[in-house]
């Protein structure tokens, strides 16, 4: 195989350990003439493979009454040195802290002590030694051995000007986690929320399914699918939208209690509530309604609060919510009449509500149904001062292709979805199950599509055959998990909750800037 192929650059392309030097600062440059060194000594640092670590950070120092005096291994980086003669200080962080180091000469020996002193922060190590308190009542470990696990040749930045800049944060998300560890909290969170979610579903007899992500149709949802292509089959494929129509058809197939939690991808755009792939979870229930679903959504968002919060009574962006349930409930109807004062039970049809729209500055499409005029209001007058936790219920129909009509009220639908501090967390049914109903609805959206709206659901025929065997009375959920975290991690943007948010690309003027942004060690 040639070198080409091997690593599918052109040899010219291959950058050498000459070229890397040559492309970069002057602390760089030192950093890897200090590699170089130690390589022709024979003490490569990239060879280690194994380190016996022992305890952690943490461990020392929340169980130091135990562990004074005792042997400890440790390993991380090393993000700060102090002192330069004969005995000096260091601070180790790994995954659960910092802690103090405590080096001697006397104790290394002159050539090992002469070799620490040239450690760069941002170094990885491992060091072997003792539990003690230093004479200022500073819990450390009093180093005896120590080994270069893996050089670090970038400087990070300056510890006065730190690390700020949060499109830098966002695009270099390991920096961020080295220079900023108390953002690890953050996802730390975001697994006992997950975790907790799991384990409430499981404990009520839901069991975790898995549904594909990649389909030949985009349905369960109003939204602009990805697209991809297999070449085997010649096939135009969509990235999943929404596992919903893959889940009620487990429903049909007796399973009576599922979830997914997993990623879904919609091509829209990126904001601080948007994010191309986010994470979501669908709950389906047989012989239940949206009222069963209203009860899940509280004991999930209830139970995760108190989880990783120890209160249901949360602070966010500086406003205080009470996630105890039962939460407020409210009809579509009810929250646009007091925010706008229009009663759109009172609008006779479709032409009206748009007259009433153009009157009131509110943009709709020129063909909009009544429901989905009502549904704009909602949005533009009421949406933003739903604070406290409130269910919105009783959906027009136009907008809820899914869903089973309200009894006595077909231009209602039985759907609700959860506001909080006045964005959406999640949406929920009853679940459409007339198999004819169903026909008309995804005919009318298919209308839609064929008009123009990509968004719109595509027929589904495989859908309508299972429908066709029979499900049962069924309540369905979907709950946006990077919302739940952002929410009890009081986080402002998705792209805190995100480790690898999706970003735009980085224009060349600006990647060659990017060394000299992040400052020196």
């Amino acid at each position: 195989m040639t070198e080409e192929r091997a690593t599918g650059q052109a040899p010219e392309e291959i950058r050498s350990e000459a070229d890397f030097l040559a492309e970069q600062n002057e602390q760089m440059r030192i950093r890897a003439s200090k590699l170089a060194a130690l390589r022709e000594a024979g003490k490569d640092p990239f060879e280690t493979v194994v380190y016996p670590v022992s305890h952690h950070a943490a461990d020392v120092t929340g169980d130091f009454e135990r562990l004074e005096g005792q042997p400890v291994c440790l390993a991380g980086r090393l993000m700060g040195k102090r002192g330069m003669g004969k005995a000096s200080f260091g601070d180790l962080q790994d995954r659960t802290g910092r802690i103090q180091l405590f080096v001697k000469v006397d104790e290394l020996g002159e050539e090992a002590y002469g070799e620490w002193l040239k450690l760069d922060l941002g170094d990885l190590v491992g060091v072997e030694g003792t539990a003690f308190r230093t004479n200022r009542g500073e819990i450390s470990v009093r180093v005896g051995r120590y080994a270069l696990l893996s050089k670090c040749l970038r400087p990070l930045p300056d510890k006065f000007h730190g690390l700020k800049d949060m499109d830098t944060r966002y695009r270099q998300r390991y920096l961020d986690l080295i220079v900023n560890p108390e953002v690890k909290e953050t996802f730390y969170r975001r697994s006992a929320i997950i975790k907790t979610i799991r384990e409430y579903l499981d404990g009520r007899g839901f069991i975790e399914v898995d549904t594909p992500m990649l389909a030949a149709i985009a349905g369960g949802a109003t939204a602009k699918p990805f697209t991809t292509h297999h070449n085997a089959l010649d096939l135009e494929l969509y990235l999943r939208i929404a596992p919903e129509l893959y889940l009620k058809r487990l429903i049909v197939g007796g399973f009576e209690r599922v979830y997914e939690l997993g990623r879904m991808f919609r091509n829209e755009g990126i904001s601080i509530r948007h994010n191309p792939e986010f994470s979501m979870m669908e709950v389906y229930q047989a012989y239940t309604d949206y009222k069963g679903m209203m009860a899940l959504s509280e004991g999930v968002l209830s139970t995760c609060a108190q989880a990783v919060l120890g209160t249901t009574h949360i602070v966010y962006q500086g406003v205080e919510l009470d996630l105890t349930p039962p939460f407020a409930r409210r009809t579509m109807r009810e929250a646009v009449l007091e925010h706008s004062g229009v009663d759109f039970d009172q609008v006779a049809d479709a032409a009206e509500a748009r007259r009433i729209a153009a009157d009131r500055g509110v943009e709709v499409p020129k063909d909009a149904a009544k429901g989905e005029v009502m549904n704009l209001f909602f949005e533009h007058f009421a949406e933003s001062k739903l604070i406290q936790p409130t269910f919105i219920y009783d959906y027009p129909t136009e907008i809820s292709p899914l869903t089973k009509k309200k009894p006595g009220r077909p231009d209602l639908t039985e759907r609700f979805e959860i506001f909080i501090s006045g964005r959406e967390y999640g949406n929920a049914y009853s679940e459409l199950n007339d198999p004819f109903d169903q026909r008309e609805r995804f005919v009318a959206q298919v209308k839609k599509r064929e008009a123009g709206d990509e968004e719109a659901n595509e027929m589904d025929e495989d859908f309508l055959t299972a429908l066709e065997y029979g499900l049962p009375p069924t309540g369905g959920l979907g709950i946006g998990i990077d919302r739940v975290v952002m929410l009890l991690t009081d986080s402002y943007s998705i792209r805190d909750v995100l480790l690898f948010p999706t970003m735009r690309p980085v224009r060349a003027s600006e990647a060659e800037r990017a060394p000299d942004e992040n400052g020196g060690a």
